[in-house]
């Protein structure tokens, strides 16, 4: 008791001090030294709007996952009433200043030799990390000013384009990703909560720049954006990969290459197709080079779970287990592989014979799909899914099938 006594006596001080800035900051003075601090840490857009809670964005979230359109995504879904409230972290809030990183750049090329899966942008850098940076300098800016700060990036506690959206940083798309106007839609976004009496930057909502145009809708490779600004995430293969259990096999073929991610609606989006340079960031992997895009397909097979989480642990793994990417490795393989080369039947052999009877349906999927039913003859002890694979309608055959 007298040691929580002494350190109250202690923080007095401090608080006063902290009080007292607050009180007699500017507080146009104080929202420029932030945005100003956000975009020296490098943050390409930003933004301030008031903390009210966004009852439209809930209403919307309730709805879609009535609809089953969220699957099994829990993230801003789990609890609309927190991840729409910007008061449910920070109760005192008054304001959010929204942040914009981009990480678009020149689409790499693929290796010209062995087989590969591709990376989506998003997730070829640890953008994220840099974005937290860039925003924890501008709740440090604010902190120093006497204020309260709290940085929301990439977590489900709120619903960051809506924050973007009304702080005027851009418009929806048809894609129901945020396009930054003249820029498109490659930015990782985030947002500051502050109980700082920060003015908007916008006096009013940036206008649709979508027009006419639907793109993004004839692009996506499984219907998922089911009509303007809405996406069915039981049929978005960025979220299929990311899900537990099976890859669904009748999006298997559209998933092409993809072991991660997907980029086909913004590949699409005239917006989005401008060449964007990022600003050199050394510290980021793979920030505006081709590292990171592509993914060996036979070394992911072949490696184990601490190599896999060493390497690609930033990524949303459901339970942390790397068997969803051994999962998505065999359904780009039986798409891209070449049935007739041995290194492709050895991994393929290898994960049928193993234990894992979800790898094996996977690995009796590529098989076929590759001309290689000769890898299945034999196979009396099959688990259920690999029985159930094996009795289901053969998948057209790969261009590198055997014929």
């Amino acid at each position: 008791m007298k040691r929580g006594c002494d350190t109250d006596v202690r923080r007095a001080p401090l608080e006063a001090v902290s009080m007292a800035l607050a009180t007699t900051s500017d507080p146009t003075a104080v929202r420029r030294r932030a945005l100003d601090a956000g975009r020296a840490a490098g943050l390409d857009a930003a933004g301030v709007t008031g903390a009210d809670a966004f009852p439209e964005v809930a209403r919307v979230l309730l709805e879609r996952r009535e609809r089953g359109l969220a699957a099994g995504m829990q993230f801003t879904y789990r609890n609309p009433a927190r991840s729409t409230d910007p008061r449910a972290t920070l109760p005192s809030a008054r304001a959010l200043v929204a942040g914009a990183l981009g990480y678009g750049g020149p689409a790499p090329e693929r290796p010209p030799h062995g087989v590969h899966g591709r990376v989506a942008r998003y997730a070829r850098g640890d953008h994220y990390e840099r974005l937290g940076e860039a925003l924890e300098a501008v709740a440090g800016s604010l902190r120093s000013d006497g204020w309260r700060a709290v940085v929301v990036a990439d977590q489900n506690h709120l619903v960051d384009r809506a924050v973007a959206h009304r702080a005027g940083l851009g418009f929806y798309g048809k894609s129901s990703l945020l396009l930054l106007p003249g820029a498109g839609s490659w930015f990782v976004l985030g947002a500051v909560l502050t109980d700082a009496p920060l003015a908007p930057t916008a006096a009013e909502p940036v206008p649709d720049g979508c027009g006419p145009c639907r793109r993004c809708l004839a692009a996506c490779p499984t219907g998922a954006i089911v009509e303007p600004g809405v996406v069915d995430a039981r049929r978005c293969l960025a979220w299929l990969v990311q899900a537990p259990g099976e890859v669904p096999r009748e999006h298997r073929v559209a998933l092409g290459d993809r072991i991660y991610g997907c980029d086909e609606c913004q590949d699409a989006c005239p917006p989005s197709r401008v060449t964007l340079h990022p600003r050199p960031r050394p510290d980021v992997e793979g920030a505006g080079t081709g590292s990171g895009a592509w993914v060996d397909l036979l070394d992911l097979l072949s490696a184990d779970d601490e190599t896999l989480l060493a390497r690609h642990g930033r990524w949303y793994l459901a339970g942390r287990d790397p068997r969803w990417l051994r999962r998505n490795a065999l359904v780009a393989l039986g798409n891209v592989g070449d049935g007739r080369d041995p290194a492709v039947a050895s991994a393929l052999r290898t994960v049928l014979d193993g234990d894992d009877d979800l790898l094996a349906a996977h690995a009796a999927w590529a098989a076929r799909r590759l001309g290689r039913d000769d890898l299945l003859e034999g196979r009396t002890s099959a688990g259920p899914a690999t029985a159930d694979e094996l009795a289901a309608p053969a998948p057209p055959p790969a261009p590198g099938a055997v014929r």
